[in-house]
């Protein structure tokens, strides 16, 4: 077997905080749809998808190792938000908890001196930061452009942004 039985189990339950983010993520599309802001749930559905293909990259990972794939119950996302900021802010709290998530199994890689899994898990720490970005940026607009303007964060996202 290429990795230790506690790596494995560390990445079995990123495996299913992945999934629980991509469940969390079209939520929030929902929210989004439900509001007519297209380009918002657009994003989040885009983003639930990028979530599942994470989940499903780890999920290799440990099937190329040797290692058991065991894949956690997945917790119940949140099904309704109060507005889009809450939304937003929600998905930013998610990237900084799968943030130090990441930044947990590469300490584990690292202090096994696991060099396979410290490559592998380098693209995951280079997504995190796009990811937090990428959230705290549309949370700014969202913020700038207050609930009443909603649409013109969807003329922001038609026109690139985020």
């Amino acid at each position: 077997m290429l990795i230790s039985a506690p790596l494995a189990q560390a990445i079995n339950t990123q495996i299913g905080n992945e999934f629980a983010a991509s469940l969390q993520y079209y939520t929030i599309a929902a929210h989004f749809h439900r509001t007519h802001l297209q380009q918002l749930a657009k994003l989040f559905f885009a983003q639930a998808s990028e979530e599942r293909e994470h989940a499903e990259k780890l999920l290799h990972y440990v099937l190329e190792t040797g290692a058991e794939l065991q894949i956690p119950a997945v917790r119940a996302p949140v099904a309704t938000f109060p507005s889009a900021e809450a939304a937003v802010q929600a998905a930013l709290n998610w990237e900084l908890e799968v943030t130090g998530q990441i930044k947990g199994l590469m300490d584990i890689a690292a202090g096994e001196g696991d060099y396979l899994a410290q490559g592998f898990l380098q693209w995951f720490v280079d997504e995190q930061l796009e990811e937090v970005t990428k959230m705290q940026r549309l949370l700014e607009v969202i913020r700038m452009a207050g609930e009443r303007n909603l649409l013109s964060v969807e003329a922001y996202l038609v026109h690139g942004g985020s």
